[in-house]
């Protein structure tokens, strides 16, 4: 007999061999299709025999115990925000893991910031590692944000030091970290700000500022009346200064006070031009450690002048050329098996692609075949492996670069086959259309641009004389170009990408060589500083920010391998 004769059965109440009573309700019931849903179900019709076949089940609600009954006939339940928790704990009680799990996946695909803090707390008292797991990776990826909700200030002492301990915490910058502890302490004063000492030594203060420390930390009330807390503060300026005064330590030590986060995004640098030859190496930019490492995955066949993207956990790497072949190959690397693999090719041969992504598609635009410059335009589906054309731009280009904004791809600058180019103009995937836009103050070859805060960032490049370090900004509303402070070092050819609000160059060809250099932008100071360079002095390579990969770990410094500062900083351990 099916499920579905067997809740008509139930509904209409026929055939009924039991009954089960809640709050004065009875419910007619198959003492079989609940005996095989619950351990609890079956021993109450094993062990506790009645005369008249009525089970009185304590402790739950005539609602719940309706929606349990039609799991028990059907597989399904309606859950909603109101009843799931409620629903979960009865289940839980009579041992019914199919509701269990199905209240889970429910809450799982509901956290958000100002849930996942109770939802964490919720699932202690249940079995249910995968969604405490799920839960408490919520709140380390999104910690800026929970820390502003309401839900954040019921921690308790413990469960707050475990979240700002984890190396995982996912954080812009470390002061957010101490600015929480004090939002968390002011909520109940009396009560928690005996716990200062031990929330603040998680706080790795030693990647802030000696400003931030003395302004921020060493004059806050409670730090001063904390002769712990005033230990900790001092550790973390001497390592501060240390790390000023000794210019090639890393930015992220091993000491407990300055060991970096681990990033949830990175940069990759792939392929490229040495000083002599293309290169297949790839090379990952750990941006809290402020590291570069070399990455075993390796290109299958060196490529320069192509382009990358990443999307779905793969990094693609299009177009191109060896120093022989102009290439329309398409090589995918998936980061979490390390395995290479061929797909369908472009339609054109193109080194000197612009390539990104948008709307879960790849665009790849322009290039040359070696014999011309392109103006053609196609797009790739992962789930078809296929390229379709699209509407071609206005102009050819190569070496031009290319960007997404509010849902439309900026392409600017490049080399039309005659002239350097300024012009610069966006596709919209909607109409399928090409529309030109104000050009850029400076004829840019070899340029990069980036989308960021409702801007386009045009940065350096090749206008025909001289490499340059200028920068120009695009704002669509205006349609303008407004000029920015330049770089530190001419460059062309480079490496771009935004990662945590700020925009990171590396390698190209600077005024007369392939160069190591790196720097990065910050874009509310419109200030450029030198990072840590390179392992490898490249140009044409390409490169993309990776996150939300399982293996991160694979692609970033071991934190246990950072070098030790000579400055001790256990004195303020309370061992």
């Amino acid at each position: 007999m099916s499920a579905t004769t067997y809740y008509d059965l139930h509904l209409s109440g026929l055939f009924c061999d039991a009954i089960l009573e809640v709050e004065d309700v009875q419910f007619r019931i198959h003492r079989i299709v609940l005996y095989d849903c619950s351990l609890y179900f079956q021993a109450l019709f094993e062990r506790w025999p009645t005369k008249n076949n009525v089970f009185r089940i304590p402790l739950v609600s005539a609602d719940m115990m309706r929606l349990i009954i039609e799991f028990a006939y059907t597989g399904s339940v309606a859950l909603t925000e109101d009843n799931v928790q409620e629903l979960m704990i009865k289940a839980d009680m009579l041992n019914i893991m199919g509701i269990i799990q199905a209240c889970a996946d429910f809450i799982s695909e509901k956290l958000c910031p100002h849930n996942c803090t109770g939802i964490w707390q919720f699932t202690n008292i249940f079995q249910m590692s995968e969604l405490r797991c799920k839960a408490f990776c919520y709140i380390i990826k999104h910690f800026e944000e929970v820390a502003h909700c309401k839900e954040f200030l019921q921690l308790s002492a413990e469960e707050l030091s475990k979240i700002i301990g984890k190396d995982e915490l996912n954080v812009r910058i470390e002061s957010s970290v101490f600015d929480a502890i004090l939002r968390w302490i002011a909520h109940v004063p009396k009560e928690r700000e005996q716990h200062i000492a031990v929330l603040l030594s998680q706080v790795r203060l030693g990647l802030t500022s000696e400003d931030y420390i003395k302004t921020k930390v060493i004059s806050n009330r409670l730090v001063k009346n904390d002769p712990q807390c005033k230990k900790i503060a001092d550790s973390s300026l001497k390592i501060i200064l240390h790390r000023l005064a000794h210019r090639s330590v890393p930015y992220g030590l091993r000491n407990t006070l300055a060991r970096p986060r681990v990033p949830h995004s990175i940069m990759l640098a792939i392929g490229g031009w040495d000083v002599s030859s293309p290169i297949c190496n790839i090379e990952a930019y750990d941006f809290p450690a402020d590291l570069w490492i070399g990455v075993s995955d390796k290109m299958e066949h060196p490529r320069a002048y192509h382009g990358t993207a990443f999307l779905d956990g793969r990094v693609y790497c299009i177009g191109g050329f060896d120093r022989l072949n102009f290439f329309n190959s398409v090589d995918r690397l998936d980061l979490a098996t390390h395995t290479w693999q061929e797909v369908a090719p472009m339609h054109y041969r193109r080194c000197y692609v612009s390539v990104t992504v948008l709307n879960g598609f790849i665009y790849a635009f322009g290039g040359s075949d070696g014999h011309e410059r392109h103006n053609t335009a196609e797009r790739y589906c992962p789930e078809t492996n296929q390229w379709t054309l699209i509407t071609p731009m206005h102009s050819r280009r190569s070496d031009a670069s290319c960007t997404v904004l509010h849902d439309k791809i900026y392409i600017c600058g490049g080399f039309s086959g005659t002239v350097y180019l300024n012009t610069a103009e966006y596709y919209d995937p909607e109409t399928n259309q090409w529309t030109m836009i104000s050009p850029m103050r400076s004829r840019r070859r070899g340029l990069s641009v980036a989308a960021y805060n409702n801007q386009i960032y045009a940065v350096g490049g090749f206008d025909g004389h001289n490499r340059l370090s200028t920068v120009e900004s695009y704002d669509p509303e205006t349609n303008a170009w407004n000029q920015l402070n330049s770089m530190l070092n001419c460059r062309s050819n480079f490496c771009l990408n935004v990662m945590q609000d700020q925009i990171f160059v590396v390698g190209g060809f600077d005024i007369s060589s392939v160069t190591q250099m790196a720097e990065v932008y910050i874009p509310h100071t419109d200030d450029w500083f030198n990072i840590c360079k390179s392992e490898i002095s490249r140009s044409a390579a390409s490169s993309c920010v990776v996150s939300g990969i399982p293996n991160m770990a694979d692609y970033m410094v071991s934190r246990d391998l950072l070098p030790h500062s000579d400055v001790d900083d256990s004195s303020w351990d309370s061992d």
